[in-house]
């Protein structure tokens, strides 16, 4: 398939409005108290009992920041105290324990992520414990063939760090960088050396990792189309697999490390679609492809790869090359995919050790699935991930007549269709280069429970 974008202000400007990031359909906004410990143990045996057992995800969610980045909406402790990452752990082990009792054991963990938080705010032996605690009650690959992820800091690598990871069975890695400008970085308490990014990038390389991706974020305060532009330069020199280009959204009411952002500094919204389209145009002459939302990869990387044969999936990670595991979520606040369930867990740490320190599940909150949000998910899944949807793999998949099924859906798509956002033929969606980059507005037209929902709980498409 073609992977190019197209960057189009005027149909930015007309649909840039909020909306969900779909790592999951139904989103968190429908998740209920009554879906709770029992309801996740009922699930989880169920899925033990299917013919074909899939093979599982593991998320763990490590919590602690050395620093606050101001910028940041993420569940974090912010602490120096290294100490308090002891009863944490105590209790993540109990979890991990609780949670592989659950499973067949045989089935294989395929994909495994450590996110944050700092996931390398842990001491060396610590990782070390957690892998091996995990291997004790799930089945680890040991021939480097599952997709196993870590989030770095690279202020947070000591110099035998990456060497670890790497024989802990972590072959692919996130790297935060955010902005090269120091006056940029000061603004959001994030000063990171050129070297101390560099530094976690070659070792990375030097020990063999897959697959190397680095964040960054537009819309900070004192960015402008020239001081991103020498980001830019300096993301492609480092010449990683992926990139990530997320958009900051201001929210200091929600977010309280947010109010110590200037909001007379950012930059204005004409000027963040200008860094944006900047940004894109350097992303695309350095070869990068377009894979959806806020990821670009290189042509040869493993998720453009699946973009194009049409395998790529998308879950609380991102997107991914395994689509069929049941994703199980540990931590504080992790969230998981069980069945045809999510599930979250308690999110301060003194319930999340209450919780486990009863001899419970952290469990608190889902959602299990009905046979229209399964239906929905199919759509919105496919159209996030590639791009297209073929109308008939969905009639034979769930068993329906699609046009009669979504005939409302399919006028409020002929809009988008004149507007050049998507090609909208008897049997097919296509969304159009111009439009990729609004998929999120395609995605929600499918979305049945936004009709009663405040747009206000979601960020701007853009």
């Amino acid at each position: 398939m073609e992977q190019s974008l197209v960057f189009d202000l005027d149909l930015i400007n007309k649909y840039d409005k909020s909306g969900p990031r779909y790592t999951s359909y139904p989103t968190a906004v429908q998740f209920h108290d009554g879906f709770g410990e029992a309801e996740y143990r009922a699930c989880a045996e169920r899925t033990n009992q299917e013919q074909t057992l899939r093979p599982l995800s593991l998320y763990f969610h490590i919590p602690f920041c050395d620093t606050v980045c101001f910028y940041c909406g993420c569940n974090k402790v912010a602490t120096k105290d290294r100490s308090k990452a002891l009863p944490y752990l105590e209790n993540l082990h109990k979890e991990i324990a609780m949670q592989g009792a659950l499973f067949d054991r045989s089935r294989p963990v395929t994909q495994l992520h450590w996110g944050g938080g700092t996931p390398t705010f842990i001491n060396h032996d610590q990782m070390r414990e957690l892998m091996r605690v995990t291997g004790e009650h799930f089945n680890l690959s040991d021939d480097d063939s599952g997709e196993y992820s870590i989030e770095i800091d690279p202020r947070e690598v000591q110099v035998d760090t990456i060497a670890l990871l790497r024989e802990l069975g972590f072959n692919r890695m996130s790297l935060g960088v955010q902005d090269f400008t120091p006056q940029v970085q000061k603004a959001v308490n994030r000063i990171q050396s050129d070297e101390e990014t560099w530094g976690a990038l070659r070792e990375a390389r030097r020990h063999g990792f897959k697959s190397i991706s680095i964040d960054l974020i537009y819309g900070l305060p004192f960015q402008s189309v020239k001081s991103f532009a020498y980001t830019m330069e300096k993301a492609i020199e480092l010449d990683s697999d992926r990139i990530s280009l997320f958009n900051y959204a201001h929210l200091p009411s929600i977010f309280k490390p947010q109010r110590r952002i200037n909001e007379a500094d950012l930059p204005s919204a004409a000027e963040k679609l200008d860094i944006l389209q900047m940004a894109n145009e350097y992303l695309a002459k350095a070869g990068y492809v377009y894979i959806g939302m806020d990821h670009f990869a290189k042509p040869d990387d493993e998720l453009a790869i699946a973009q194009r044969e049409g395998s790529l999936y998308r879950n609380f990670q991102g997107y991914s090359t395994q689509a069929d595991c049941d994703l199980i979520g540990m931590g504080s606040t992790s969230i998981g995919k069980v069945g045809n369930t999510y599930s979250q867990n308690m999110r301060t740490l003194d319930e999340y050790y209450e919780r486990i320190g009863n001899g419970q599940l952290a469990v608190f909150r889902g959602i299990e699935l009905n046979t229209d949000d399964l239906l929905r998910r199919d759509i919105i899944t496919e159209l996030m991930c590639n791009f297209r949807l073929d109308m008939r793999a969905v009639e034979q998949r769930n068993s329906i007549n699609f046009s009669t099924y979504f005939e409302q859906e399919l006028k409020a798509l002929e809009q988008m269709a004149s507007d050049g956002l998507i090609d909208l033929e008897a049997q097919t969606i296509i969304v159009r280069p111009a439009g990729r980059m609004l998929i999120r507005n395609v995605c929600m037209v499918f979305d049945r429970y936004l009709h009663d929902a405040s747009e206000q709980r979601f960020s701007k498409v853009i």
